[in-house]
């Protein structure tokens, strides 16, 4: 199981589950919370509150196990993607790692963007 950034356009580029979180509004403290790292309680916090970001969590992790025991069983790759690639993407594969660990899995996580500048807007 791996959690990597969209591989669109890429050599090998495949993704069981893409996920796009560009479609899940922006916590309202977004602005303030630019500069602050993913791994910083208040990033995760926010991220989290968004609403229906843990179902969302929930029905990937759901979605994986299928992939798993499904007829291609085998390695499985969600692709996690957003704006800027510091925020709520690395938030929502922390949490969907920790999770998938939790249930036996082993994961690879993969962050394209954290040692990049922050976007700005």
């Amino acid at each position: 199981m791996r959690i990597t950034p969209p591989l669109l356009g890429q050599v090998g580029g495949h993704a069981d589950l893409p996920r796009d979180a560009q479609r899940n509004p922006q916590h309202r403290s977004a602005s303030a919370l630019r500069p602050v790292a993913s791994s910083a309680r208040p990033v995760r916090t926010a991220v989290l509150n968004t609403p229906g970001i843990t179902a969302l969590v929930d029905a990937t992790a759901t979605a994986v196990a299928a992939f798993a025991a499904g007829p291609s069983a085998g390695a499985v790759t969600v692709a996690d993607g957003c704006a800027g690639g510091r925020h709520r993407a690395p938030t929502f594969a922390g949490v969907l790692a920790e999770r998938l660990r939790s249930e036996g899995y082993r994961v690879s996580v993969t962050h394209r963007d954290l040692h990049r500048p922050v976007v700005q807007r």
